[in-house]
Order: structure tokens, then sequence, then C-alpha cells
């Protein structure tokens, strides 16, 4: 099983999809909580140059708070991360697929909103 779903955006530069990627998940009810700029990380802490990366961290609060009080250990693994880098074939976007991720988690409690949430971020996804 894949641990992600992703979509390459040809017609797009670096910083509209940023745009674009958090308009589709403010549309599925996710906020971003936080965003890492890989490039500008690797630059200032290692000197080294890379790709255009960000990692964004998002979060649906209503099921974000289901998940806690299923599993108090759940928070490790939020937010649901999202992807955006540019590649060769243009700009990438991938959400991390919380299917696959919960299945770390022995408890059938979480398999509902994985499922769920797993349905919003595609949906999120695919609309781009």
């Amino acid at each position: 099983m894949k641990y992600y779903f992703e979509k390459t955006l040809k017609d797009t530069g670096f910083e509209e999809a940023i745009d674009k990627v958090t308009q589709a998940l403010k549309k599925v009810g996710f906020g971003i909580l936080t965003e890492i700029d890989v490039k500008e990380t690797l630059k200032k802490k290692l000197d080294e140059d890379f790709r255009p990366y960000k990692i964004l961290g998002a979060c649906n609060p209503p099921f974000a708070h289901k998940a806690l009080l299923a599993e108090d250990k759940i928070g490790a693994m939020l937010p649901c991360n999202v992807i955006v880098q540019q590649t060769e074939k243009g700009v990438e976007v991938a959400a991390v697929d919380p299917v696959a991720s919960m299945q770390a988690v022995e408890n059938k409690d979480l398999e509902g909103i994985a499922n769920e949430i797993q349905a919003k971020l595609k949906a999120a996804i695919d609309s781009l």
C-alpha cells in the first residue's frame, strides 16, 4: 500500500501551487498549522542547495479531536503532512494517506476516522 497520494501540476508556479493547495484543503475543512521550507532550512543549516520543497502541516480540528479521544498518543502522528515540491515534470503535491499510517496503530476506533480524513485529503488533492 502506498503511504501517500499525489498529483503533479504542470502549468503552475511553486508559490501559486502552495496557494492552491491551501485553498483546496480549506474547502474540505483543513487549515495549515505549520509550514516547513525545506529548501531554506537546508541552505541555512547545511549550506546545501535544494529544490523548492515545503511541508505543510494540515489539520482538521474536529477530526483531530476525535482521534485524540480515541488514542491519546495519536498526536505523535499529527498533523497530516502535505508536501509541495518542484520536480522536472512540474509542481508535485503529495499528501500522507492516513489509512496507511494508521495501520501502525492498533486501535479499531481510528479506522473510521482515518477513512474519513483520507477521503477529504484525496478530494483536496484531486481538485487541484
